[in-house]
């Protein structure tokens, strides 16, 4: 794990999300959830891009052997809720390649495996309904689109209960800088608070209200 990833994976996204509020940048997946609220998932980018199918030969999965250890897989199906992008070989590989997680724009199916496996997958949602014959790959660690964030390769991705963050990579250093200030913001909040301050003063001290808030240009 690199250092950066081993950063991201001490923070809760909503201190990165803050921190991304901060630095003006769109980085919150909207919409993507966790199969199972206990998943977590820290990595960089592997990216897929799908397309309706324009013809009935497979390809739909097979770059799976391709991804490196620790890679996070994300999966533009371009939000569709009429088929799913992933099931439970998928899963099953992933898991026993030491893959960190799988992030769809999209529905996957076969969800009772990947908590079985504890396999974190993020996605709209599950139905089991298949992709193959319905949609092809486009293409392979190319730019794509979660929940209204562009995700390029190698980005660094974060997910929790409460969804998934992407940090881009020129950016990683100040966000996770910034986020880990927040982290330590909060903390000295509740440290005051159960010392018996009241919660505006101690908010107060730390200018809670500043965390998030971009800086004028």
């Amino acid at each position: 794990m690199d250092a950066n990833v081993a950063r991201a994976a001490r923070l809760e996204c909503a201190a990165i999300s803050d921190a991304l509020d901060r630095l003006r940048i769109a980085g919150q997946c909207h919409r993507i959830a966790p199969i199972d609220k206990k998943f977590r998932m820290t990595g960089r980018a592997f990216t897929i891009l799908y397309r309706p199918a324009t013809i009935t030969a497979g390809n739909v999965g097979e770059y799976i052997d391709d991804v490196a250890p620790g890679s996070v897989i994300v999966i533009d199906n371009q939000g569709r809720d009429d088929v799913s992008t992933w099931g439970s070989i998928l899963t099953e590989m992933a898991h026993r390649n030491g893959i960190a997680g799988t992030l769809v724009d999209g529905l996957v199916r076969d969800a009772a495996l990947c908590m079985e496996l504890n396999y974190p997958i993020y996605s709209r949602g599950h139905w089991m309904r298949t992709g193959k014959g319905r949609i092809e790959l486009a293409g392979l660690n190319v730019a794509v689109n979660i929940g209204g964030v562009c995700v390029a390769p190698g980005d660094l991705i974060r997910g929790d209960a409460d969804g998934v963050v992407v940090v881009p990579a020129s950016r990683e250093d100040e966000v996770l800088k910034i986020a880990e200030d927040v982290t330590a913001a909060e903390a000295k909040v509740r440290d005051l608070v159960r010392g018996g301050m009241r919660m505006d003063e101690a908010r107060k001290i730390v200018k809670y209200h500043d965390l998030q808030r971009p800086k004028d240009p």
